[in-house]
């Protein structure tokens, strides 16, 4: 077994996971996952550029990172980071942070490797025959991937929570224009996806990231967030329209007041929700297969 860490810098948060992953099999045993919501991407897709408040935010992150990465006793580390940073004309101010903290260069990755991380930690414990199509949906972007063992087909499309809500999202709870305008940029991206990616095909719908294990949580009506109960959960396709209207008629108080909304999503779920239920709807899925193994996960393997 090889101890490793990985990093996972997003447009909304950064995760670490440290664990101990067996190069052959890739069994992994996990010993620490966190995740801190940075909003890396605040301002990017109107300004082109990291605040430098997000950036502060990130590196107080990374410090707590490094801590627990010594603690543990990693051998190997890895940093990706996605779509933010890929965006940023100022990336090189984050790129050095972060070798200032950590001491390894953050790799800005292309949507498609994001991909690759994204579906082979996401179906690493599936050993179903069928194929998958795997959804990342992330602040940014949200990553399209189908395959079986391994990726057939992938795209990356400029769709996310955070930066459909900056985009679209003026009043709260949104306008009825307002949503309409996501679903639209949505529909969009989709049309995208399916040039590259025949989304309508697969056989099994894998949902990742926050947006997806949140509205599976609040599907499933848990007091708390729980991994547990939320991993490999199937969530209806009616589940998932039922909460997206609850959230869509949702001010931000509310929002609040559901306990397994994590404080640093209350203003973008409403985004990520609607990014969901158009796949859900367009991909014709009955369910969603929640997964809380994803990039993270890919990233960690892919180190051992």
């Amino acid at each position: 077994m090889t101890r490793v860490a990985g990093i996972d810098c997003g447009t909304n948060s950064i995760r670490l996971l440290v664990a101990d992953v067996h190069p052959e099999t890739g069994g992994l045993v996990e010993l620490d996952r966190r995740m801190t919501i940075v909003r890396l991407g605040q301002g990017v897709d109107k300004t082109g550029r990291l605040a430098p408040e997000a950036l502060e935010r990130t590196f107080a992150a990374c410090r707590e990172y490094a801590e627990v990465i010594e603690e543990l006793g990693a051998e190997k580390l890895r940093f990706v980071a996605t779509s933010a940073s890929r965006d940023a004309e100022n990336r090189a101010d984050f790129v050095n942070g972060v070798v200032e903290i950590l001491g390894v260069e953050p790799e800005v990755i292309t949507g498609d490797q994001e991909a690759e991380f994204s579906f082979t930690g996401a179906t690493g414990e599936l050993h179903g025959t069928e194929t998958y199509l795997v959804v990342d949906i992330g602040g940014g972007s949200t990553e399209f991937v189908t395959g079986n063992k391994h990726v057939e087909a992938a795209r990356s499309v400029d769709i996310g929570c955070v930066r459909l809500t900056e985009r679209h999202v003026r009043h709260d709870p949104p306008t009825a224009e307002e949503a309409d305008a996501i679903r639209a940029d949505v529909r969009a991206a989709l049309d995208l996806a399916a040039e590259t990616v025949p989304i309508g095909t697969a056989e099994t719908l894998v949902g990742l990231a926050g947006s997806v294990t949140t509205v599976a949580a609040i599907a499933l009506g848990l007091p708390e967030y729980d991994s547990e109960k939320i991993h490999h959960a199937r969530i209806s396709a009616a589940q998932v329209a039922e909460v997206t209207e609850r959230l869509l008629a949702s001010t931000h108080a509310e929002r609040a007041a559901i306990p397994v909304i994590h404080p640093g999503r209350v203003d973008v779920i409403i985004a990520g929700a609607l990014v969901l239920r158009e796949i859900v709807e367009r991909v014709g899925a009955h369910e969603v297969v929640v997964s809380e193994h994803d990039i993270l996960d890919g990233i960690a393997l892919s180190v051992a």
